[in-house]
């Protein structure tokens, strides 16, 4: 699966191929910026420095897809928005089994999936540590 590098996000996926997640920090303020641009949205200053995030976060949204639209991701599939603990939003994929009853509030970690021969993509697991309330769900 190809990659279509945009203008400001070479340096992530640069990073990507060496599993290793950085985002674009801004030297400024230091505001994370996802998707990478040409200014923070905070200070609207340029300068920034490509910083390595933790892989921790929280699912927000969730959707299991049962139509294929992509070659690489045969139905069904799952697509999960994940707060990251630097701030941003991600839209990945959840790796493992998938949890019952909402997946929102669920606490995961990145982890890399190989998609090709030495082509990998950050996904994400469910994490051990989860919020009390995400635990009593109803299945």
């Amino acid at each position: 699966m190809a990659q279509a590098v945009g203008l400001y996000d070479a340096p992530m996926w640069e990073a990507i191929a060496l599993r290793r997640m950085q985002l674009q920090r801004c030297a400024s303020c230091a505001t994370w910026r996802y998707p990478p641009g040409p200014v923070c949205p905070q200070c609207l200053a340029s300068a920034h420095q490509w910083t390595e995030i933790t892989g921790f976060g929280e699912i927000t949204s969730w959707a299991v897809f049962h139509r294929q639209y992509l070659p690489g991701y045969p139905a069904p599939y799952n697509v999960v928005s994940v707060r990251l603990a630097e701030g941003p939003t991600m839209i990945s994929n959840l790796e493992g089994p998938e949890p019952k009853g909402s997946w929102i509030g669920l606490r995961v970690q990145l982890v890399w999936a190989e998609i090709s021969a030495g082509q990998f993509l950050p996904r994400f697991r469910l994490s051990a540590a989860q919020p009390e309330q995400a635990q009593r769900l109803p299945p």
